[in-house]
């Protein structure tokens, strides 16, 4: 398994999300915890939470396995499934992207990723773009990719782990001109396109926080652990597709600090009682 494998379980939006995806956010969430394991029973009773019927469950259960992400186990005699310790290591990674709302400065500078992988490696040539589109790399040019340089130490991890390093030159840069630098970061990046998909997010789940903060009765535990874990679902992605760029560089009126704001708003509305309705379902 590779971290695109995971990533493709991940990649989709909040209205497409498929049983997959959904699955692997629970065992993010709340596997790891626990070892990284979930009973076959309890796992379906909180899918049906999410609308997904235990057929669903068991056929994504299935693919999941044949990628590499989840393995048979059995924990007192009850049939479950575990995160494969890779796919644990890459979810560990990702917490920080997803968790952190790290922006860079100006003063950081860039970190240029200059590579050269020859024809008969072609599989290589295509795991190192995507690794670094993935952290987040806009493309200067043919074999010359560009981030801030706070992503320097997730570049280096990132490399010797699947084995590129030697493929690759990394160098840290100072933008020296001629063209303007808003413009460049631009051609870089689709910011548009991200702005859009930020946009998506805020209009998705802008109303769900709405609504709970509105609330006056006492927690659904049960919607909250639905709405929690569709909201990180659709939001999983976006770190990785966002380079963090300083906000000086950033178009006006950006939806990515919005669509952050509305995440991690319903992250701390909705954490604790997803918790407890997770809990409850273990135990039974």
């Amino acid at each position: 398994m590779t971290d695109t494998d995971l990533a493709d379980e991940v990649n989709v939006s909040a209205a497409t999300a498929r049983p997959r995806a959904l699955i692997v956010s629970v065992y993010g969430l709340y596997a790891r915890e626990v070892g990284g394991w979930i009973s076959v029973s309890s796992l379906i009773r909180l899918m049906s939470r999410l609308g997904v019927e235990e057929a669903a469950v068991r056929s994504s259960i299935s693919r999941l396995k044949r990628r590499g992400i989840l393995e048979a186990e059995r924990v007192d005699g009850s049939a479950g499934y575990a995160l494969s310790s890779e796919a644990r290591q890459i979810l560990d990674d990702g917490d920080r992207r997803i968790f952190e709302r790290r922006r860079a400065t100006l003063a950081e500078g860039w970190i240029l990723a200059v590579f050269s992988v020859p024809e008969s490696e072609r599989r290589q040539r295509h795991l190192l773009r995507s690794r670094l589109s993935w952290l987040g790399y806009g493309t200067v040019g043919n074999g010359v990719w560009i981030a801030p340089g706070h992503l320097e130490e997730e570049t280096r991890f990132a490399l010797e782990r699947h084995g590129l390093a030697s493929y690759v030159d990394l160098f840290h840069a100072s933008y020296r001109g001629f063209a303007d630098l808003h413009a460049e970061v631009r051609s870089w990046w689709d910011l548009d396109s991200l702005d859009a998909l930020y946009r998506q997010f805020d209009e998705a789940h802008g109303p769900v926080l709405t609504s709970w903060r509105q609330r006056r009765r006492k927690d659904d535990e049960g919607e909250a652990f639905a709405d929690y874990v569709r909201a990180l679902t659709a939001w999983r992605r976006l770190p990785y597709l966002d380079p963090g760029l300083a906000p000086e560089l950033l178009p006006r009126d950006w939806m990515g600090v919005r669509a952050a704001d509305t995440f991690f708003a319903l992250r701390r509305r909705l954490e604790a009682p997803a918790h407890r309705f997770v809990e409850h379902v273990r135990a039974r």
